[in-house]
């Protein structure tokens, strides 16, 4: 008993008016993260079945398309409870863990981008020599260490926090991010020197590499035929309108984060909710209508179920 009543409770301010539209928000909000495991899984189902999309490139598509759906799990189970809940509120351990669920695979979000561009780099600039670059041992290890850095990386960043006074207990958001630390009663050097590493590795550098690889891409297809242009399009396409549209909302949330926005709540929610719901779910939509191979089974997979 003395266990419960020495654990610190922080509550989730950034809702807005969820005692009158609770139950609206809540089958909005449940409809949503059905949607994007039911479409996700269906393109990972989709890769992993068939032979002839057991390609480094879709095998990427296929581990970003789950690092979506365990992305928003980190987020919805705990929010759909508190539209249904009194009080919005969250231990202080349960909001630490949290926030390093969600910078996690939004690292591996990054490096996944970024594997993907690498890619397509070697199979448009060094054609002769993919299969020597991209063979299933690499795959693997970059899937790895996809998943392994960030989580590593912010972890380790987070526990060195976890120990500090909290002086205020309204977070102004609905999940726990970042804006954790501006609840403690001191500011430290340290932590913000990490965040800017954390940042720099699993975020800034990605998007640098993956500029690099496009341009080198650009590069070499200006001067092709149409075919080859037409098909870099197609295999490129498709992964730019994914890393701008993430690029966006998350640079959103770190300036928010880091300055003090005279924002209305509304506003504030609204913006929120494009980084857990948009991302995830037009995911798996860019990749089913614009990848010609996926497109494909899908149109089968779709008309079988019909008979």
């Amino acid at each position: 008993m003395e266990d419960e009543l020495n654990v610190t409770y922080i509550t989730l301010g950034g809702h807005v008016e969820v005692y009158k539209y609770r139950i609206l928000y809540f089958v909005i909000l449940f409809t949503v993260y059905i949607l994007i495991i039911c479409s996700n899984s269906i393109i990972v189902y989709l890769i992993c079945f068939h032979k002839s999309l057991h390609e480094p490139m879709y095998i990427f598509i296929a581990a970003l398309l789950l690092n979506s759906i365990l992305y928003s799990t980190a987020i919805y189970p705990k929010l759909l409870i508190d539209f249904l809940s009194e009080k919005q509120i969250i231990s202080y351990p349960a909001c630490l863990f949290q926030s390093v669920i969600f910078y996690s695979f939004g690292g591996s979000e990054f490096l996944l981008l970024s594997a993907m561009a690498y890619d397509r780099y070697v199979s448009i600039c060094k054609p002769l020599q993919y299969p020597t670059i991209m063979t299933i041992t690499t795959v693997k290890i970059i899937l790895v260490l996809a998943w392994l850095l960030p989580a590593g990386e912010v972890t380790g960043t987070i526990s060195l926090n976890a120990n500090e006074k909290l002086c205020k207990y309204i977070l102004n958001g609905i999940f726990c991010d970042n804006a954790i630390y501006k609840l403690q009663c001191v500011s430290s050097t340290a932590q913000n020197i990490f965040g800017v590493v954390i940042l720099l590795n699993i975020a800034l550098l990605p998007m640098l590499f993956i500029v690099f690889t496009y341009t080198r891409i650009l590069t070499i297809i200006y001067n092709s035929s149409k075919d080859v242009k037409k098909k870099a399009a197609q295999t490129c396409l498709p992964h730019l309108l994914v890393l701008i549209n993430f690029s966006i909302l998350c640079t959103y949330n770190i300036v928010k984060n880091r300055l003090e926005y005279d924002l209305s709540k509304t506003v504030h929610l609204i913006m929120t909710l494009q980084l857990v719901v948009y991302h995830p779910l037009l995911n798996p939509i860019i990749y089913g209508l614009a990848m010609k191979e996926i497109s494909k089974h899908l149109k089968t997979l779709f008309c079988q179920a019909k008979y």
